[in-house]
């Protein structure tokens, strides 16, 4: 039978970095990402990358500045959300001690599983 609902502590986590791990979902064309940042909070920003993926974001936990490509950047705290086009470079500086994102992303990336 297939699965369709998935408790968080039965995922399994995807150590990124210290202090960063993940855990994912997807269909054939989405993905969902639980990412949670235990190292914060950071002195400076994380480098900038791009992938060729949209993606949205939600705020779980925590506070962090957004960054995209050279726009001003942006306070984000719990609820908030921000949305990447694709190839736009981008990246976050974490502000509280524990930062949990949730992002998707379409389509999946390959490069996370």
């Amino acid at each position: 039978m297939k699965n369709y609902a998935y408790k968080y502590d039965e995922l399994p986590a995807f150590k990124v970095a210290e202090g960063i791990e993940r855990r994912l979902i997807k269909t054939d064309n989405l993905m969902l990402v639980n990412i949670e940042f235990n190292d914060g909070p950071t002195s400076k920003p994380d480098p900038f990358h791009s992938h060729p993926h949209e993606q949205v974001s939600y705020l779980a936990e925590g506070e962090i500045y957004l960054f995209v490509d050279d726009h001003e950047k942006v306070h984000l705290t719990p609820g908030d959300k921000f949305a990447i086009p694709p190839n736009i470079p981008h990246t976050i500086q974490r502000l509280t001690p524990i930062v949990r994102l949730i992002d998707c992303f379409t389509p999946i990336r390959e490069d996370f599983l």
